[in-house]
């Protein structure tokens, strides 16, 4: 399928707001979120594509896009642009009328003089704010194999979890789909089963005459300019070939909300987590640091030195544990804690500093913050109400870079 690859152009939808996932996007795409230490979410999508051997990437930004930019632009120029490879940044260009993205339809619309520069035979369209691991090209090669219009990767979810929160396919006995449903309040359920739906992921393999065809004719129609809501239902009803993939992988979570963030996270740090951040088969670039490794300081014994205790942790470069406690949480890069600290069940983003005596459970901390000695985060309810913003689930956040309140 080197060919296949050679002939499909990738467009990674990068331009959202992420608003369920304030503050942690008050200053940055949603795409440019941290994850797991070392990694933004963006980073996810993109390897999955280095690794499935496509090497021609279009990152469409829009909001609040300048961390993401220079992530990208650090991070991933690692293809030769000499032999056809390249991963570019592409910012709205507002070509086909004066408005911004108005959806990801639309986004695809605006830029559909690079489809007719470029010429490939298919396009893969991704979102960039999506944890998983997949070989693109096995959904390529089933897209081609059905003369497909389009090929939506979808996974099986319980009827209660889709209900009103996911895209709904459901289709004939050869997977093609006979409906396309974004949110139903009651989706319809897989054949011969009564308990599961097939949810799209929001993975997209178009004919690039098809995807042009249906975004200009969208364009010109009053929708919302979204695929799942108007393209994709547009296209099912009038006949062209819709055909569901089905996600091989365990693992796929949308983060979008605090709540689901923090969910994540506590995934990957268990004994065996389902989403490994070590398969040296399939590996997670990031943007490379020259930060020394991580340090831990004292270990206690007969000097009465504090004891430091990391379990179930990830902890990433740069970051020194002085004498303190670290459970079930994800400490980034050039991170320090000091003595007699706590931490439990946190994301602490880089750069922060945690002084002495210092409590944090089920919170994420943003960079650059500086926590005071014997300060309380995720123990007082009112007195973090007050002051941070506490998700559904009790998760606490504290924005980047702000002064932290008196207590």
């Amino acid at each position: 399928m080197r060919e296949a690859a050679a002939n499909t152009l990738v467009m990674v939808l990068a331009g959202g707001q992420g608003e369920r996932l304030y503050p942690l996007t008050r200053d940055r795409a949603k795409p440019a979120v941290p994850f797991a230490g070392s990694y933004r979410l963006i980073d996810f999508t993109l390897s999955n594509c280095l690794n499935s051997g496509l090497r021609r990437v279009l990152v469409l930004t829009q909001y609040k896009s300048d961390s993401l930019n220079r992530h990208v632009r650090l991070g991933w120029s690692i293809f030769n642009r000499e032999i056809g490879e390249y991963i570019d940044i592409l910012p709205p260009q507002q070509r086909m009328s004066s408005d911004w993205y108005l959806g990801t339809a639309h986004a695809i619309y605006q830029n559909i003089y690079l489809l007719e520069h470029e010429r490939p035979t298919n396009v893969l369209v991704l979102s960039g704010d999506h944890v998983y691991r997949m070989d693109y090209m096995s959904m390529l090669e089933r897209h081609v194999a059905n003369d497909a219009d389009v090929t939506v990767a979808c996974r099986q979810e319980p009827v209660e979890s889709a209900a009103g929160a996911l895209g709904v396919v459901a289709t004939d006995e050869d997977l093609r789909a006979t409906a396309f449903e974004e949110k139903p309040a009651q989706p319809r359920t897989v054949v011969g089963r009564d308990d599961v739906c097939l949810c799209s992921m929001g993975v997209y393999v178009f004919k690039t005459e098809a995807l042009v065809r249906r975004v200009i004719y969208d364009a010109k129609r009053g929708s919302t300019h979204d695929f799942g809501r108007d393209v994709l239902p547009s296209m099912v009803e009038q006949g062209d070939r819709v055909f569901a993939y089905p996600f091989e992988g365990r693992y796929w979570r949308d983060v979008g909300t605090i709540d689901a963030y923090w969910h994540a996270h506590m995934e990957l740090i268990g004994v065996q987590p389902v989403f490994n951040l070590y398969d040296r088969d399939w590996p997670v670039r990031g943007l490379p640091h020259s930060r020394p490794p991580a340090k831990t300081v004292f270990g206690g014994g007969p000097d009465g030195a504090p004891r430091t205790e990391i379990s179930n942790s990830l902890i990433s470069n740069g970051a020194i544990i002085s004498g303190a406690c670290v459970r079930d949480s994800v400490i980034g890069p050039d991170v320090h804690i000091e003595v007699g600290s706590r931490i439990e069940r946190s994301i602490i983003f880089d750069g922060v500093r945690i002084g002495r005596n210092v409590t944090i459970q089920k919170a994420v901390i943003d960079k650059r913050n500086v926590i005071p000695d014997n300060a309380r985060i995720g123990v007082d309810h009112a007195w973090d109400s007050r002051h941070f913003s506490v998700s559904q689930e009790g998760v606490v956040v504290m924005p980047k870079s702000i002064p932290f309140p008196p207590f």
